[in-house]
């Protein structure tokens, strides 16, 4: 028996046993034993079935979750040098067990068997389902390829995998080191006072006098969108758009060559499982059809937002010219005079919403939308061993008091935290003998912390972002699949997973969800009325600009996986460049670098899949079109949600599921219409 804490882990991760020096020889030894298990399940049998090679595989795959999960976890939010070279060294050991998994003939043969043979037939959907992605799994890790080119595949996984991982740490790191010291507080003029409260408590946390800047973002965007200081926000932006570039700070942290790499082993890896491209290859685990739909999908929506989009920046620069007497709008003028013309039309802005939405109104808001919609009751549970001081733990419970999930929730920014936020799976539902292993997740974001006696105060934006990733979190949670390889999150196609996360964004523009959630922190006083009619009139202010970017982003993605070209190269800033041209509509300036810290494409999941966000947002848009036909707190919508969506995870076909539930396949309307600009348009 090892006394190395993450081989013996039951239940819930023991965050504040796991050391560094604990990770490299729990990874070594879980791998070799996997590997052990598989050769000996292989050799036990001749008729493989579910019984003695799928379940028993399920389970070695778990293992090796589990003790990775908090591992990674820990990565991103509580980083440090000896965490960050242990899980560095891990990768190539991580990604060469799976290759090697992927490429194993025998395994693959087996696997064929048992969807050959009669047994395969009174297998449930799910156990179905897993048969049927292994075997295209097993295409896709190149099992049938000839053995250099299986090496080589091998070896590009392995090169993948430390590259991804270079290019976050770069970001972070790049991140982290820029600092702007201010000791003149009329450099922070415009500023509400919350953003230069948060300002002075992290100087005081740094031992310094004044106010202290930072590249995260509740630091960052403030000063972007209300710092009356020009300069000020140049600068800012500057830094911000140039990090871990050729434009930044440190040549160590240039992801330049990395992309270029990156880009590089994608294409190849496509090409030798017989795809032109990455962006094909992308598509075969993915609900869009071909390469054509996507770009068919992402330019329709261009040329039905671009009029709009258009018409919203001359707008915008008129009102800076006769406002102002500003001429020319730089990048980094946009948010901030936006915000004064969103000031203007409807007396309203995100710091004056702030008060409303304080961090335990907005959780019980959000806890009372999920038990009307499904009947299910959050509590918090103290006492459990978290990351930080400042995360918090809570269960999920049927109306027949069964657990049905768990959650960490860890809200603030700080150092050494990945920016951004996200849904990650601590725990996957697993039913063994009768035993249920109930889900667990992770639940993180980077808001502004509590500022001295105050509570955590939310814009309504962070609202926003946290129904989302609630909303993967339920679809992970809520799950009633046994068998971790579809349950949750688990095979679900990208371009599908977007859809629940998107869907809870709505309730948070609901007057009746709003009433549980938008109260003043201090006397407890609801969100006037008039300002919720302010906030709903400003809901789709300049959201043809808004579209634009998105897509923006989603149709560069796709054309640098979809042309690369080994002549040519990555060509990464010459193809945003002809993109930019056609779609965007505010001018980005010859330095700005914002490729070099698109880590949803160059470390995330996202690769040629950033469209799955427009994608899920018609399935949002459609899904929740029939709450507002039937009541947006209708039970029986709810259950239907609830049956057809989050409890099946991914062991059906995605548009199967939508259809099961809408009774129809998704259209285009509702986001149009939600985004206003059908209406827009049809002006």
């Amino acid at each position: 028996m090892t006394d190395n804490i993450l081989l013996n882990m039951t239940g819930l991760p023991p965050f504040s046993k796991i050391k560094p020096n604990d990770i490299i020889p729990a990874v070594e030894q879980v791998l070799k034993e996997s590997k052990e298990q598989v050769e000996q399940l292989l050799a036990a049998a001749t008729v493989y079935t579910w019984d003695n090679l799928v379940m028993p595989l399920e389970l070695i795959e778990e293992r090796i979750s589990r003790i990775w999960s908090p591992v990674s976890h820990m990565n991103s939010v509580v980083n440090s040098d000896e965490l960050r070279d242990a899980y560095n060294a891990c990768l190539p050991k991580l990604s060469e067990y799976s290759t090697q998994m992927g490429q194993n003939e025998a395994l693959f043969n087996a696997f064929k068997q048992i969807r050959e043979s009669n047994e395969f037939a009174q297998l449930n959907e799910a156990q179905q389902k897993i048969i049927n992605n292994a075997i295209r799994d097993f295409r896709l890790s190149g099992v049938e390829l000839g053995a250099e080119d299986k090496k080589r595949y091998q070896e590009i996984m392995q090169q993948l995998s430390s590259l991804t991982s270079k290019y976050e740490q770069n970001l972070l790191d790049a991140t982290n080191a820029w600092k702007k010291e201010i000791k003149d507080e009329n450099l922070l003029s415009g500023l509400p006072d919350s953003s230069k409260a948060l300002a002075k408590q992290m100087a005081e946390a740094e031992a310094k006098d004044g106010w202290l800047l930072s590249l995260e973002f509740p630091s960052y965007y403030p000063v972007m969108l209300y710092a009356d200081n020009r300069q000020l926000r140049e600068e800012m932006y500057t830094a911000y758009s140039t990090r871990a570039s050729d434009q930044g700070a440190n040549p160590d942290w240039d992801n330049s060559s990395i992309m270029d790499e990156i880009l590089a082993l994608r294409h190849e890896s496509a090409n030798l499982l017989g795809f032109k491209n990455y962006a094909e290859r992308s598509l075969a685990t993915k609900m869009a059809a071909s390469t054509d739909q996507v770009l068919g999908f992402l330019n329709e929506l261009v040329e039905k937002s671009l009029p709009v989009a258009k018409k919203e920046f001359a707008e915008l620069e008129a009102f800076a010219k006769q406002e102002y007497d500003v001429d020319h709008l730089e990048a980094w003028d946009v948010p901030y005079f936006s915000e004064k013309l969103r000031e203007k039309t409807y007396a309203i802005s995100q710091e004056e919403l702030k008060p409303y939405f304080s961090e335990d109104n907005v959780l019980n808001g959000l806890f009372s939308v999920v038990n009307r919609l499904y009947g299910l009751q959050i509590k918090e549970v103290k006492g459990v061993d978290v990351w930080h001081k400042d995360v918090r733990f809570f269960e999920i419970k049927d109306e027949k008091g069964e657990l049905r999930g768990q959650f960490f929730l860890d809200l603030y920014a700080r150092p050494n935290k990945r920016g951004g936020a996200w849904m990650d799976d601590c725990l996957t539902r697993l039913v063994v003998d009768d035993q249920v292993q109930a889900p667990v997740a992770y639940l993180t974001c980077n808001f502004s912390p509590p500022i001295g006696d105050k509570p955590a105060l939310f814009t309504h934006t962070e609202v926003i972002t946290m129904f989302h990733e609630f909303g993967h979190g339920l679809h992970h949670m809520l799950t009633k699949v046994d068998y971790p390889s579809v349950s949750g999150i688990s095979g679900v196609p990208w371009d599908a997973v977007e859809l629940p996360s998107q869907f809870m964004e709505n309730w948070c523009w609901e007057k009746s969800a709003l009433d549980n959630m938008a109260k003043h922190y201090e006397t407890g006083e609801p969100l006037p009325d008039a300002l919720f009619q302010k906030m709903i009139a400003a809901k789709n202010f300049q959201a043809g600009m808004q579209m634009v970017r998105q897509l923006e982003f989603s149709i560069f993605d796709f054309r640098i996986h979809a042309e690369y070209s080994p002549d040519k190269g990555a060509r990464i800033y010459e193809i945003l460049n002809q993109v930019r041209e056609k779609v965007a509509v505010v001018k980005a300036p010859a330095f700005n670098r914002f490729a070099h810290g698109f880590s949803h494409i160059f470390a995330g999941g996202y690769a040629a899949g950033y469209y799955s966000y427009k994608w899920a947002e018609v399935l949002s848009a459609d899904a929740f079109s029939l709450f507002e036909e039937e009541g947006v707190f209708d039970q029986s919508a709810g259950k239907r949600f609830l049956e057809n969506i989050l409890e099946k995870g991914g062991s059906k076909e995605p548009m199967d599921l939508f259809v099961s539930f809408r009774g129809r396949e998704p259209k285009i309307d509702a986001l149009l219409r939600h985004s206003g600009i059908q209406r827009n348009v049809n002006q």
